[in-house]
């Protein structure tokens, strides 16, 4: 029997190939000090002290983000469940409704770029609305602009 109350949720997968080595792409996504540089859809940022990487199975991963306009503040709250450097990472969300998990991984191109792979299971409706889908986009853009400012 189903609970027709019951959320809809659904998957999302994300691809984008970033000009930098596979060690520094995970380096720059496992590392609070790069976090703080491009966590975020663009209007919001992430300070070094909101930032918690314990990266180990059963560690906890946990950013809060500010508005810059507002002030306002979205904790995002994650349990790695596997940690494979510099291959895969995958963390569960059990405060968003359906516990969403996030599968990362980590594509050496063999050129100087890394194919990153991100995929999502349990995804709320919300999360797959075309306003949260730009924002993830734009955060997929300032990351890509700042691992290459490394690179200068």
């Amino acid at each position: 029997m189903t609970n027709a109350n019951a959320p809809v949720l659904g998957e999302v997968t994300y691809a984008r190939t970033y000009k930098a080595r596979r060690q520094l792409v995970f380096e720059c996504m496992t590392t609070p000090e790069h976090l703080k540089n491009f966590w975020g859809p663009i209007g919001m940022s992430t300070p070094l002290e909101n930032i918690t990487v314990d990266l180990r199975p059963g560690g906890v991963f946990e950013t809060i983000m500010v508005d810059d306009a507002t002030g306002d503040q979205h904790t995002m709250r994650g349990v790695f469940v596997e940690v494979d450097p510099p291959e895969k990472l995958v963390w569960t969300e059990a405060d968003v409704q359906g516990g969403m998990t996030t599968s990362v991984t980590f594509k050496d191109l063999g050129d100087g770029r890394t194919e990153v792979l991100s995929h999502q299971t349990n995804v709320p409706e919300f999360f797959r609305s075309e306003q949260a889908q730009a924002g993830m986009q734009s955060s997929f853009d300032k990351f890509a602009r700042y691992v290459e400012s490394l690179k200068q």
